[in-house]
């Protein structure tokens, strides 16, 4: 015989009306002490465990501690309907029994749930966050799912049959709603491959689509684009077109060309030259990668030489300052040449024979 049913036994010896009510009066007292002592042992272990490194452990007793308490009122509770069933024979307290089985499968999977929630969240300081937050989701689904057939077998449904159901229902809802599972799948194969994260700067060639990740979700994505409209685009989209994702480059490139007159002809060498070292030694410059400055071509109105170099910073704003120095630089060296810069210029050469003739008025 299990201690539950010796403890029941006890309560039932101690027969009549007063005895029943002393029973479920004692009942309810333990049950409200053992509540309060599991609280404050599960408060005093849990602040001792938030000292120590590992974040894992107190996760774990700070999910546990409100199912626990709804799991001890759950089991005292039913004690007491069980011994009052017993002593007055209603066949209305015949449930109790299912309830509380099913009532035990909640608590359990709402300790999960809660577990669940708190590892995503000490996942979600060093990992990627949208990914952490669509693997999170599908585990606390797959719980709900697995906890919903259990309750259904206790209650004495048979989960064969609610599974074939499941199936054939599933081929309806899959031929009706095909594009809402596309969605789903493109939303899984972003949190997959994680092509784009939240917060990311992402633009397609493909279509006129650019700006920055603000969610992603199971059906959509939503994108700020640069003037503030958001841009909502179904996960299927992304199955289906190229994106580029600025924000994961490495460097920023500079690639300009300068025109020179054609009477600076001479001073071209020179020019290249020093342009050439200024970049290389420039501090926002990165010298491990292609560094070439070189005359290039003659053009109508100038001689042109290019700058093809990559900046240390991927940051937008602080790019284009590193651009702007270069170039102003590339203007001072062109000018302590004594050279200039061309513009757009055309030259008549007439004959030194060749007079205008004005008429005297």
């Amino acid at each position: 015989m299990s201690s539950f049913e010796k403890f029941r036994v006890w309560f039932e010896s101690l027969g009549s009306s007063w005895g029943l009510a002393a029973q479920i009066f004692v009942i309810v007292l333990l049950t409200l002490l053992l509540d309060f002592a599991s609280k404050k042992i599960l408060d005093r272990l849990f602040e001792k465990l938030q000292l120590t490194p590992n974040p894992w452990d107190d996760s774990f007793v700070d999910a546990l501690r409100s199912p626990v308490s709804l799991l001890i009122w759950i089991l005292g509770i039913s004690l007491a309907v069980d011994i009052v069933r017993h002593e007055t024979h209603v066949a209305l307290f015949e449930i109790v029994q299912p309830l509380r089985n099913v009532s035990v499968i909640f608590c359990i999977a709402w300790f999960l749930i809660r577990f669940v929630k708190r590892s995503e969240d000490n996942f979600g300081e060093s990992h990627d966050k949208a990914s952490i937050a669509a693997i999170a989701k599908l585990i606390r689904l797959s719980i709900n799912i697995s906890a919903t057939l259990v309750a259904l077998e206790t209650l004495g449904f048979s989960i064969s049959g609610v599974l074939a159901f499941g199936g054939v229902g599933g081929i309806a809802i899959g031929f009706a709603a095909k594009d809402m599972l596309a969605n789903f799948f493109g939303g899984l194969m972003i949190h997959l491959d994680r092509p784009f994260s939240v917060g990311d700067w992402i633009r397609s060639p493909d279509r006129h689509i650019e700006g920055t990740v603000e969610e992603i979700g199971w059906r959509l994505t939503r994108i700020r684009t640069f003037d503030k409209r958001p841009l909502y685009l179904p996960n299927s989209t992304f199955t289906t077109i190229a994106v580029e994702n600025p924000s994961r480059m490495s460097h920023r490139r500079i690639h300009e060309t300068i025109g020179v007159r054609y009477d600076d002809a001479d001073k071209m060498r020179a020019i290249v030259r020093d342009v050439r070292k200024m970049l290389m030694e420039h501090d926002e410059i990165d010298q491990s990668q292609t560094l070439i400055v070189a005359f290039d071509k003659f053009s109508p109105s100038s001689m042109d030489f290019f700058i093809y170099t990559f900046t240390k910073t991927t940051e937008w704003i602080k790019y284009h300052e590193v651009k702007e120095d270069v170039l102003l630089k590339v203007i001072d060296i062109v000018s302590a040449h004594g050279a200039e810069v061309a513009f757009p210029t055309s030259t008549i050469h007439v004959p030194e024979a060749l007079r205008i003739a004005r008429e005297e008025i």
